[in-house]
Order: structure tokens, then sequence, then C-alpha cells
């Protein structure tokens, strides 16, 4: 069927396009943007006034809790959720139960995300069987598989050791690793921002340096092996500055932020609001600010939903 979409503000950001033109499609293809082309003739025509036009989004840190939390979500339900968003592609971490840290629980999981054809799946293969951050995973068997990365998701990696090693193999054959930092002996516990927020609630707290010390060994790492290294979810506007930094040095180093992290701060959390028990947690306005400063120059490459559905009866346990 041919389709004309018209009177919409068309959004391109590849071809550089923010203007109201219409769209022709084609055997579901676009065929000319602006003008009809010679003998198109629309089976079906689309309104888009006061609408936006754009490519599919993809986010590149939602959980589909499948397989093992599906008391939590299913793959048909969270990507239905994303269609409806106008999300079309999705990149899920690995901490599934079990884990995807083997190519059948991989190929599983694609076959399932085909069959319902809503959304692509790019799954992130485990860094480590397990996810224990012992025993490297046959990252050639997963890649094959179908994983577009690798990760520890917000399990950490203490071993520094077995995170060089796992990124020496990766830089061998090309592969991404992604990390989110956080020191896990300053974050032990903690659920907000080291601030006068979680001061005055009483609210143990995972400062800054958590973040900024795991980045500095990581970013140490990715310059001794070559790794192609993507940062996720930070948190603080002294990261920023410091991806900043490694940019400019030749890095190859890529990152993201939670679009929480671009609109609230650890005010929002006001009296024990557990909406805003957030992984990493709400920093502080100068960190928002921080945030939003690297996304207008660049430094940071990407926003994420970091979807993390959970159950009706967790949404009823207090903050922490």
């Amino acid at each position: 069927m041919n389709i004309h979409i018209k009177n919409g503000r068309l959004i391109d950001p590849k071809n550089k396009i923010d203007a109201r033109q219409d769209v022709y499609i084609a055997e579901r293809r676009i065929v000319a943007i602006g003008t009809a082309p010679a003998g198109f003739v629309a089976g079906q025509v689309i309104d888009a006034s006061g609408l936006i036009v754009m490519p599919g989004l993809m986010d590149i840190a939602a959980r589909l809790r499948e397989p093992g939390y599906e008391y939590k979500a299913t793959l048909e339900s969270e990507m239905s959720a994303a269609v409806a968003g106008g999300v079309t592609s999705l990149s899920c971490p690995p901490d599934t139960d079990p884990p995807l840290d083997e190519p059948g629980l991989v190929e599983m999981l694609k076959h399932r995300a085909r069959s319902l054809n809503q959304c692509r799946v790019f799954p992130v293969g485990a860094l480590t069987y397990g996810l224990k951050g012992a025993e490297l995973t046959e990252m050639i068997e997963l890649t094959e598989a179908g994983c577009k990365a690798f990760s520890q998701a917000d399990v950490p990696l203490t071993d520094t050791r077995v995170l060089m090693r796992a990124m020496q193999y990766a830089a061998t054959f090309g592969y991404r690793v992604w990390l989110r930092p956080q020191d896990s002996f300053l974050a032990k516990d903690g659920v907000a921002h080291d601030g006068e927020v979680a001061t005055r609630l009483g609210l143990p707290s995972i400062p800054v340096a958590a973040e900024t010390i795991a980045l500095a060994t990581a970013l140490q790492l990715a310059r001794e092996t070559g790794v192609t290294l993507h940062i996720c979810r930070v948190s603080s506007a002294a990261a920023v500055d410091m991806i900043r930094s490694a940019k400019r040095e030749g890095l190859k180093v890529t990152c993201d932020v939670s679009m929480n992290h671009m609109h609230l701060t650890e005010t929002d959390i006001g009296y024990f609001d557990a909406n805003c028990h957030l992984v990493p947690p709400l920093r502080g306005l100068r960190d928002k600010a921080g945030l939003r400063a690297g996304l207008l120059d660049g430094t940071i490459d990407a926003i994420c939903s970091n979807h993390s559905p959970v159950d009706d009866d967790a949404k009823q346990l207090p903050f922490a």
C-alpha cells in the first residue's frame, strides 16, 4: 500500500532535516520527501498535523525481564510499550536469570523477539559467566548468536585482572565492552547521592567518587588494551569531565545517560519517594547541569530509558 504522511514535522538527524515536509511511502519504504514521485497514488493518507514524523528510536538500556523474571514483565508487554513510545530497536542488558552467558539463551531471546514481530532486539552478552566476575564468556560464540556488545550490567567486576583480560579479548576481535562505573566498596548498601537529602533523611549514600574511581580504572585499562569502551549511565558532572578528556585524548570511548538524570535530582526524592530510588542514584543540581552540558557538546552520545520493570509488590516497598 502507498502511504502519504502529510503536514507533519519531519525530524531526520542523519540527513539534518527539521522541517514541515510530507513523506511518501511505497512497498514499506520511503520513496520521496516533500514532493510526491511521478505516478504516486496514495492508498492511505495520514494527517500528522501537530505531530512529529521521525525514524524509529533506539533504546540502548531496556530490561525485558526474559528469561527468569516474567512475573515482572514479558517480552510481549515491554516490546508493545516500546513501540507505543516510538522505540523500534532495543538493547537489553545481560542480567536476566540465567544471565545471557550462553549462545542458546541469546538465540532463544532473539527467536522470541522475532516471533512477536514488534521491534528489533539486540542483546548485550555477559562479560563473565553468571556475571560473577571470575571466568570470561565465549564472546565469539555469543557474537555469532546475536550479541552486539558485552557487559556486567549493574554487577561490579572488582577483579581488575579479569577486567583487563576481558578488554584484551574484546579488543582482539573488535568487540565492544559496556561498563557502568561504580566502586562496589564505596557504594556498598547505598541508595541515594551523598548529599544533603541523604543526610536529612538518614539514607545510606553513594558518593560521586564511587563513579569516578571506577571510571578512572576503566579508562586506564582502555588505554592499555585499545578496547572500544562504552560507559553506561553516567550520573555526575565529574564523570562527564573525565570522558570529555578521554575523547580529546583519542580513546575509543562513548557514553550514555539515563533520561531520568537529565530531568531529576536528589531533591525529587522528597519524603522517601520510592519512584526516585534509581540506579545510579539521582545526583545534585550541579551534576544535572553537567550532564546537560555534556549532551549539548557531544561528550554524551546517547540518552537511554534505563527501563527496569518491577512487579506490583516491589512497588509497595519503602525507599530503603
